[in-house]
């Protein structure tokens, strides 16, 4: 295989920023990097010259996202997983759990049995690397539900747990669960055993039952803010847990609509770059037109950026990640090197998988992402391939 080589880009590394740098490839990893001064290109290798106008930066993960471009995770279907794979790198996305929610046994099995189908057959070309299943639901509050459909709510259980486990393919690699409910404890503790990131969410539990559970093995926090008990002074609920525990990962959906974008500086103070993981929490809408749209056997109205239950409860998002990061640079007035960790390396960090994925270093997959002056996407790389790239007037081709 032909080497390829990246030259003349800004590259983004996890510590330092290269100006007029190179990146190499070869066999869909990285292969070596550094400044262009001195660099002996192979006659035989690919070469891309972004002629020192664009950045580059690690592919971006995202660990909590339930479809796009029509497509959602719960239609169980390989169809939908492909068209949510191949849409994704569009937005700067190489890699990203396949997200659930709250349904019966039926439609959560048959999503299961579908994702650990795919992951034995996705390829490079197929765009983003499915990494497994964030099971969000149904061990939730009836409470905190938010668009979760409250009917198919269960009780958390263990036995219950490892046989979705088995029908994934062990692909399930975080929950989200309410850890006040029966029977939360003895899971909490399983995924621990078992490797499974366990999570607070959907939850209406008070903060000591939280702290509780951070040390049977609760680590992360769901859509913080959104659908869980907030900070009060006689009560920090769970928002003042996850401010409070630095061993707790939190996820944010910075679309300026989920959460005041004051409310989201606030969580960059308290947990700061290493503790915020960006996601999009985006539904089969994102990329569409305004109109009503199904998830999880529900209506859902989209209207702008806005996703809403008939209620008007929030419903996801139809935000891209290169708009999270954008829109986190512009709430707390972080760097575009701090923001990019927080949807590249810190959710493989958190997914144990940063030996492999979330920065530019020799031997990590070749998952890239190139961005323009205005930080537009124009090229993405999955896995050594170019699976997305547009022109310098945004025509893609």
């Amino acid at each position: 295989m032909k080497k390829t080589y990246l030259i003349n880009i800004e590259i983004y590394l996890e510590i330092e920023v290269i100006e007029q740098g190179y990146v190499s490839i070869l066999n869909e990893k990285i292969h070596s990097f550094g400044k262009m001064a001195g660099i002996q290109l192979e006659p035989t290798a690919v070469v891309i010259d972004f002629k020192n106008e664009a950045k580059l930066i690690p592919g971006l993960i995202d660990v909590h996202i339930h479809g796009a471009a029509g497509a959602d995770v719960m239609d169980g279907t390989k169809e939908s997983l492909l068209t949510l794979a191949s849409y994704l790198p569009s937005e700067g996305t190489t890699s990203f759990l396949a997200t659930t929610m709250t349904h019966t046994e039926e439609a959560i099995e048959q999503s299961l049995g579908t994702i650990a189908e795919y992951m034995n057959i996705q390829k490079p070309e197929d765009g983003a690397e499915m990494l497994g299943v964030h099971l969000e639901g149904p061990f939730i509050s009836e409470s905190h539900a938010g668009a979760q459909p409250a009917i198919a709510i269960m009780a958390p259980e263990v036995p219950l747990f490892k046989r979705w486990q088995t029908i994934s393919g062990n692909q399930i690699k975080l929950v989200t669960l309410a850890p006040e409910k029966a029977g939360a404890t003895e899971l909490i503790r399983y995924l621990k055993d078992t490797d499974v990131v366990a999570s607070v969410g959907h939850s209406n539990a008070r903060y000591e039952e939280v702290v509780a559970e951070v040390e049977n093995g609760l680590s992360h926090v769901t859509h913080l803010y959104n659908a869980m008990s907030g900070f009060h002074h006689r009560e920090p609920g769970v928002v003042g847990a996850a401010f409070l525990h630095p061993n707790l990962m939190v996820e944010v959906i910075a679309d300026g609509i989920h959460v005041h974008p004051q409310a989201i500086d606030m969580a960059y103070q308290q947990k700061g770059k290493d503790g915020i993981i960006l996601i999009t929490d985006s539904i089969r809408a994102k990329s569409l037109e305004d109109g009503v749209y199904l998830l999880g056997g529900q209506d859902v109205y989209v209207h702008g950026k806005k996703a809403t239950l008939k209620d008007g409860t929030l419903a996801g998002s139809t935000l891209r990640m290169r708009d999270a990061i954008a829109n986190f640079m512009e709430f707390t007035g972080c760097s575009l090197q701090e923001s990019v960790q927080m949807a590249s390396l810190n959710p493989a960090k958190q997914l144990g998988l940063d030996h492999l994925k979330g920065s530019i270093a020799e031997g990590k997959d070749a998952d890239l992402v190139v961005l323009d002056n205005r930080n537009e996407v124009r090229m993405t790389i999955c896995r050594g391939m170019v699976v997305f790239q547009r022109d310098k007037d945004g025509e893609i081709y």
